[in-house]
């Protein structure tokens, strides 16, 4: 039932069209055509607007012709950099760029994935549940369109991203995470005349830096400084640093922990600065904000069930797994959505090393249909 070229085709398209984050309007319109030809009912709210993107994220609703709870299927719709003009490649059954862009398979397979699937259920007129499809924007840059959507829309309680590698696995449970942003505030002056009048602000920051323990923490948290800010000039001693990070963990005790740890490094150096100015400085600037929540599917819920049976039914295994990453599903996790990562073969995401085979796309377009009947059993 699966038509493999069409499935092709249908990839091979929505990597030529651009959409990197805030740029999602075009694919969005071809997705949004597609699904109405077929008969489903689109929505369309308003998080674009609030996230300075000319799209919001896209919802289509096919109702069931067998009466059980609703399900829901999810994809995003934006790229990250390098990804505009991509001209994508099959050789030998995997999809490759040309090496100067990212191939756009990070997401653009899973929406091809059930693009295909619906026009399989539709054509051959399969009994389904209520599905409801979202195609979400901004991912890449902070889950934004996850954070922003009118979960008014929805009514499903749980269900399935399409955004890992695996087709064989099922991602159950991410972290939580935190993003840091410290400013810390020195004191300018000439660096080669009078060095001693200034308060280096760099330095400071440096020295927190070297008191923090990062990268793996322990088997379930890690942290990271991951961008550092400041200075104007090697001749002048700089009176401002920037310093983001982040710390995730999938044990909140652990999170706040870590957090409180590197919270601490900073304010530390300001406080036991030896010789601070009239004026307050040097001083720290602290805030810290959640970036996502965790999410933690028991393996005997039904989407766990339903992806299991599937692959069993198919003679395919099903791993329940572990992520250090987020993705939309945390957000959702976080409203009340139970939902489980599901992987479409891509590998290589965000580099120009990008690739998916053909072959695992369309092995998760057959589970895909194979978990949406075994769905109506709800």
């Amino acid at each position: 039932m699966i038509n493999r070229d069409r499935l092709a085709e249908t990839f091979e398209f929505l990597v030529r069209m651009d959409s990197v984050s805030k740029d999602e309007a075009g694919i969005s319109a071809e997705i949004r055509k597609i699904l109405e030809e077929m008969g489903a009912e689109t929505f369309v709210d308003n998080a674009g607007e609030t996230v300075g993107g000319n799209a919001g994220n896209l919802l289509a609703k096919f109702r069931g012709t067998v009466q059980t709870p609703p399900i829901l299927l999810n994809a995003h719709m934006d790229t990250v950099e390098p990804g505009k003009g991509i001209t994508p490649i099959l050789k030998d059954g995997m999809f490759t760029s040309d090496g100067t862009t990212i191939l756009g398979a990070d997401d653009k397979s899973a929406i091809a994935i059930l693009l295909e699937t619906m026009r399989v259920i539709m054509e051959n007129k399969l009994p389904h549940g209520p599905i409801e499809l979202l195609f979400t924007i901004c991912e890449e840059i902070g889950l934004l369109g996850a954070k922003h959507l009118d979960y008014s829309l929805i009514t499903a309680t749980y269900g399935y991203a399409l955004d890992a590698s695996d087709p064989e696995g099922i991602v159950t449970r991410a972290p939580s995470a935190n993003r840091l942003e410290f400013r810390i505030h020195g004191k300018d002056a000439h660096a080669g005349d009078a060095p001693e009048r200034g308060i280096n602000a760099i330095a400071l920051a440096s020295k927190a830096i070297a008191n923090i323990d990062m990268g793996r923490i322990d088997h379930e948290t890690t942290c990271n400084i991951g961008i550092i800010e400041g200075g104007m000039a090697t001749n002048i001693v700089p009176s401002l640093v920037t310093v983001k990070g982040e710390a995730r963990s999938h044990d909140e005790k652990k999170l706040e922990q870590v957090t409180n740890t590197i919270v601490s490094a900073f304010q530390e150096v300001v406080e036991t600065y030896p010789d601070p100015s009239e004026d307050g400085l040097p001083r720290v600037d602290v805030q810290v904000e959640r970036d996502f929540p965790r999410t933690h599917i028991p393996d005997d819920h039904p989407v766990v069930r339903f992806a299991k049976d599937a692959a069993s039914n198919l003679g395919q295994q099903m791993i329940t797994k572990t992520s250090g990453g987020g993705a939309d599903a945390n957000i959702f996790f976080g409203k009340g959505i139970m939902t489980a990562v599901l992987g479409t073969g891509m590998r290589d995401m965000h580099t120009v090393r990008e690739s998916v085979q053909l072959d695992d796309m369309v092995r998760t377009t057959r589970l895909l249909l194979e978990i949406l009947k075994c769905h109506l059993t709800v």
